[in-house]
């Protein structure tokens, strides 16, 4: 029995897709385990900070622990697995789409799996250009304590 060139192509994906998932699943297991900072509960604490990084703006203690956690966390190669298993997914339905076609013209359907291709692109350059702020924050001066809880 020979195997076509897409099915090759599926099963090398669903190999990646294997892969990926389990990576991604021991990764997000660690952050379900790691204690938590008061501020990361916040809704919107996160971006809030990632923002005041990207501005140069002064932080407090905490805000540069929230800051650290999250530059280290989305830097992580094995965050870039989450990405990585969604991009996987999409090929996996797209060859296994051509691969049951027999070579019969392809309709709208086979390229669905385009989407979380596109998704994942997405989301991991926003992973990545969030990694970046990493030299900002090695450099990032404190600031001073009264101008942080300074009346508005």
């Amino acid at each position: 029995m020979t195997l076509s060139l897409w099915a090759v192509l599926t099963i090398i994906a669903f190999v990646f897709v294997v892969v990926f998932a389990t990576i991604a699943a021991v990764f997000v297991s660690r952050l379900v385990r790691r204690p938590t900072l008061p501020m990361t509960e916040e809704v919107g604490g996160i971006p809030r900070v990632l923002r005041k990084l990207r501005k140069r703006e002064p932080m407090s203690d905490e805000e540069l622990a929230v800051a650290r956690q999250a530059v280290s966390d989305r830097g992580s190669l094995m965050a870039l697995c989450i990405p990585a298993a969604i991009f996987s997914i999409g090929c996996f339905y797209v060859f296994g789409s051509l691969e049951f076609l027999h070579g019969a013209t392809p309709s709208e359907r086979t390229f669905l799996g385009v989407i979380p291709m596109f998704t994942s692109t997405n989301l991991a350059i926003r992973m990545l250009r969030s990694a970046s702020l990493k030299g900002r924050l090695q450099t990032k001066p404190k600031a001073p304590q009264a101008a942080l809880h300074a009346p508005d």
